[in-house]
């Protein structure tokens, strides 16, 4: 990367969602948050809001401009120059945290000319960490605490990290939302099962969806309803660096990002498989 240290941005964004996600926990278990809508009645909470904070003072670091889901967005005349940016969703699957399903990440992606290139998702709950190298593979680090600063939580995903996918022998598995199953997924999921009569289906929040492709847990995720940028961008990268894709709908090509409008096509998502 043109003068950047691939290793340092991973690693910055590694630490970001990591603290990221210890606040939100934090916040998670007091069962104390007030829950604001806005304009598009979208749901925000007092995570959303800390999780932002310390994604960007952590990423203002690295002098690329960051797009954020909960930050001020820059016109599309200002951004279609950049070159680098960072797309980030600190609170990825809100309306699971207000359920309390578990189901919510962290999501931060690195954008290169419009095409994802590094992604690292962080759950929680579950302590376990996704994420890809640059030109590299892509790894899953299980139990990882954040009790402790960066330069620890780093020598232990460096010593915890898993390659993926993983061969999983199982039937066909079709990933969808829990939240928002439109009715073109439903039929589209419908359609699947006449060629794959042991199809089965496994609805989650947030953008896990596309670390189970990831992992290989599953092997298609369909997506015909409204999505962002940044719930994509993060899981696009994983998803892509462990041999599949994220395709639109439309055009048959690579989902793209820091579009003038950041509003996502209809997509299917495929594992290597």
């Amino acid at each position: 990367m043109k003068h950047k240290d691939p290793e340092l941005l991973l690693n910055t964004a590694i630490c970001a969602a990591i603290n990221a996600g210890q606040k939100i926990l934090e916040i998670y278990n007091s069962n104390d948050f007030k829950i604001e809508y806005k304009e598009d009645d979208s749901p925000l909470t007092i995570a959303d809001k800390a999780a932002h904070e310390i994604i960007n003072n952590k990423l203002s670091l690295t002098d690329i401009p960051i797009l954020s889901e909960e930050g001020s967005h820059q016109p599309y005349i200002e951004r279609k120059n950049w070159e680098y940016l960072w797309v980030v969703d600190p609170l990825d699957g809100t309306k699971e945290f207000i359920k309390q399903n578990d189901e919510f990440t962290v999501n931060i992606a690195l954008i290169h000319n419009q095409k994802t290139v590094l992604g690292v998702i962080y759950c929680p709950v579950f302590k376990t960490l996704y994420f890809n190298y640059l030109n590299g593979g892509s790894y899953l680090v299980k139990d990882i605490g954040f009790d402790y600063g960066c330069n620890k939580a780093l020598k232990e995903v460096s010593e915890k990290k898993q390659k993926i996918p993983q061969d999983i022998s199982r039937n066909y598995r079709v990933v969808a939302s829990r939240s928002h199953l439109s009715e073109e997924t439903k039929t589209f999921i419908e359609k699947l099962k006449t060629g794959q009569p042991e199809l089965e289906t496994v609805s989650i929040g947030s953008s896990l969806k596309l670390c189970l492709l990831a992992e290989g847990k599953a092997d298609i995720y369909p997506r015909f309803a409204p999505t962002m940028e940044w719930d994509t961008a993060a899981g696009h990268a994983i998803v892509k660096a462990a041999g599949g894709n994220v395709i639109n709908n439309d055009t048959n090509k690579e989902v793209t990002y820091n579009k003038e409008n950041l509003l996502n096509p209809w997509f299917i998502a495929k594992s290597k498989k």
